[in-house]
């Protein structure tokens, strides 16, 4: 982060620092806790703002399913209020720290807006911008806004709430957001299956996602992952493994966990993992804990479940690849060896070929600043996401580069 750190503590401060950097033409870092400092185009920035101090909850209503967290609050602490509640963040937001070499748990509540990274959960429940309802902001004019309300049902217009998750910290700096939580489930189950083949476990991912007994989660490891998972009991030697999740009230996961491995048993005999090891589990798939810190590079793929196979298969023909699949292959973390370009030129070929995006999550800073990043625009959406900075930040002052280097 920029050597010069401006902490606000309340939202005037915050749009006065903004407005006193506007006046000056000084271009601004944004973050909060600075988890993800390490993804995206490297800043070139004198100053940084960070939120880490605009911290609490500001509202709950346990009945309402509704929470108002300030922008630098961690969601550790969010999430250890839902769950003295019974309650949670049903999009089950990923936790890059990690893999970018910070600890865990410290990222806040606006970064994970902001950069609307959803879990295993998001092929059933819906991303982070499906479940934020409103915010209060800073835009790069100096102008502080709110957006939505504590309802789904608030918007007339544009949904600004919505369209600024995902911004990555370019066109306002959050100082405030409210959003849907649901109840916790009162147990959770996890089959898994091993030795199956990328094709295959998207398949059978597939094929449960689709059955009528409410899978929440579906996951793929590569033999080399599933063998640096930290839960244990798998027995699999070497072998892949392929997780599903089922969740909600005892009696009724019992009941679905029969129908679905009868449904599924062309792809053989699950283990099963009950509450406490599946917990464990989904806590490491969150965390990324197979792809552990180091110089290899990663990418987040996401594309059509029924191409996901495909396209990483066109990729192994190039280089060295292990992947995560989710989202019944619609998403995938693939771990790449390091090298000058992190094997971007053959994996937007790969893209290009199958459809789909792909984020660099994970490179040195060098290869950062000579690659694309985030997925390059066609000119419809390029011409979009000018006009957005244009009207947010027309001066270019907040995390330029970030995404793009024109941006």
């Amino acid at each position: 982060m920029s050597e010069n750190v401006l902490q606000p503590v309340t939202e005037w401060e915050l749009r006065s620092m903004v407005a006193a950097l506007v006046d000056r033409r000084l271009p601004i870092e944004v973050a909060g806790a600075g988890t993800k400092r390490a993804c995206g185009r490297p800043l070139s920035t004198a100053v940084a703002i960070s939120t880490s101090r605009l911290r609490g909850i500001t509202l709950y209503e346990p009945t309402e399913l509704v929470m108002s967290a300030r922008s630098g609050t961690t969601l550790s602490q969010v999430e250890t209020e839902l769950a003295a509640r019974g309650q949670m963040l049903p999009f089950e937001p990923i936790d890059f720290g990690p893999i970018l070499g910070q600890q865990a748990d410290q990222q806040t509540i606006g970064g994970v807006f902001a950069t609307n990274m959803s879990g295993s959960r998001r092929a059933s429940a819906g991303s982070a911008r499906d479940h934020i309802l409103g915010m209060k902001a800073v835009n790069g004019r100096a102008e502080e806004f709110k957006s939505g309300g504590r309802v789904m049902k608030n918007v007339t217009g544009y949904d600004v709430a919505r369209g600024l998750a995902g911004s990555w910290g370019t066109l306002a700096i959050f100082s405030e957001v409210t959003f849907k939580v649901l109840p916790l489930p009162d147990t959770v189950l996890t089959l898994a299956y091993s030795g199956l083949t990328g094709e295959l476990a998207v398949e059978l991912m597939s094929a449960a996602m689709g059955l009528p007994f409410e899978v929440t989660g579906t996951v793929h490891l590569s033999e080399a992952l599933a063998g640096r998972l930290k839960t244990g009991g798998f027995n699999h030697a070497g072998k892949s493994l392929t997780f599903v999740r089922l969740e909600n009230f005892t009696k009724s996961v019992r009941y679905r966990k029969e129908r679905v491995k009868e449904a599924l048993s062309a792809y053989g005999t699950p283990l099963e993992l009950d509450l406490e090891p599946s917990i464990k589990l989904w806590g490491e798939l969150r965390r990324l804990s197979v792809f552990p810190y180091g110089p290899t590079h990663i990418w987040r793929i996401s594309t059509a479940p029924k191409n996901g196979a495909k396209l990483i298969a066109a990729i192994r023909r190039q280089m060295p690849i292990e992947t995560m699949y989710d989202w019944s292959g619609g998403l995938i973390w693939v771990e790449v060896p390091a090298t000058a370009d992190a094997g971007a030129a053959d994996i937007r070929r790969a893209v290009s070929n199958y459809g789909g995006h792909a984020t660099l999550i994970r490179a040195t800073e060098n290869v950062r600043r000579e690659v694309q990043v985030f997925q390059p625009l066609s000119p419809g959406f390029a011409r979009i996401t000018e006009g957005l900075k244009a009207a947010f930040d027309p001066l270019g002052l907040l995390n330029p580069g970030r995404m793009y280097a024109s941006l």
